[in-house]
């Protein structure tokens, strides 16, 4: 199974990717963990180039190119050869990221993104997407509290960026059937909760056909 997790900067992707990783391996599954943009050597040499904030004269289209570079290399070199070997795949973003981020974000055409895609994951998409969603507002002061966090190029941006991000994962998740919108604002136990229950109900209805 593909699972991957997004949302806007501070959701808490990471901490229920780590839960969930945790919960899978416990019940004797096989579990990779994935981060993007990374996971591979080449790949993260790409993502130090993408958040270090030195390059804040990075042209959008240079961005979007970077992190489906990033993310076509992780895909040949990690994601599917896990799934062909029936590992279960966690990835810390992927592609939709790159739709709210450098399409609704940056203001890139989503046909030109869609484009970018097509060579970059092929056929690999995720079987489930689990959109961690969260209020701009919420985002911001979760930053502000953050100590020993040094902010990259991507976080350091402006509250308006994030709006249109945060706008862009709604949109998607009212046409892809495979995003599950997660309230954010709860609890890191009923969060877990709740991603348990549909991985739990989707390996029943895989067991069952």
């Amino acid at each position: 199974m593909f699972i991957t997790f997004e949302g806007i900067d501070f959701c808490g992707k990471s901490t229920q990717v780590e839960l969930l990783k945790n919960y899978l391996q416990a019940k004797g599954k096989k579990v990779e963990v994935i981060r993007e943009p990374g996971g591979t050597g080449i790949s993260e040499k790409i993502r130090h180039i993408l958040l270090d904030r030195e390059n804040h004269n990075m042209f959008m289209e240079t961005e979007i190119l970077l992190f489906s570079a990033a993310r076509a290399q992780v895909v040949r070199e990690r994601i599917r050869p896990s799934l062909e070997k029936g590992i279960y795949v966690i990835s810390d973003r992927f592609y939709d990221s790159s739709t709210a981020y450098q399409g609704f974000g940056r203001g890139i055409s989503i046909e030109q993104i869609l484009q970018v895609h097509r060579i970059a994951i092929g056929m690999t998409i995720p079987d489930i997407t689990f959109f961690i969603d969260i209020p701009v507002e919420e985002a911001e002061r979760r930053k502000n509290i953050k100590s020993g966090h040094e902010l990259d190029r991507i976080e350091v941006s402006e509250i308006d960026f994030f709006n249109k991000v945060r706008e862009g994962y709604l949109s998607l998740a009212l046409q892809e059937k495979r995003f599950k919108v997660i309230n954010g604002m709860e609890s890191i136990e009923n969060i877990q909760k709740a991603i348990i229950s549909e991985i739990d109900k989707r390996e029943f209805n895989e067991k069952a056909l």
